[in-house]
């Protein structure tokens, strides 16, 4: 393969755009692309390597189910003292009424 230089063109995968589109080298590290600007909208962004981030669902479920595996592996079955963003709320909620 050839070696990349600035304002080459490559394809990548556009956050703003939401596809795959032709963008130009902004930025080389050792010799690989590291940042790019999309050709279509201008948005400068980190080379991805034509992968898309993954969907927001597959993210907020990752998070649950590290949660659930670390409630899991404490000894008294709760988070260290913790407790989850919608039981802090509710007991928020309660100690303003009182």
């Amino acid at each position: 393969m050839e070696e990349m230089r600035l304002g080459d063109v490559i394809d990548d995968h556009c956050i703003k755009c939401r596809r795959i589109t032709n963008h130009s080298i902004v930025s080389l590290v050792n010799g690989e692309a590291a940042k790019v600007r999309c050709r279509t909208c201008y948005h400068d962004h980190d080379y991805r390597h034509e992968q898309a981030p993954p969907p927001k669902k597959e993210l907020k479920r990752a998070e649950a189910e590290a949660q659930a595996a670390a409630a899991a592996a404490s000894p008294d079955g709760n988070n260290a003292g913790t407790m989850p963003v919608s039981a802090a709320k509710e007991h928020k909620a309660k100690t303003e009424r009182a």
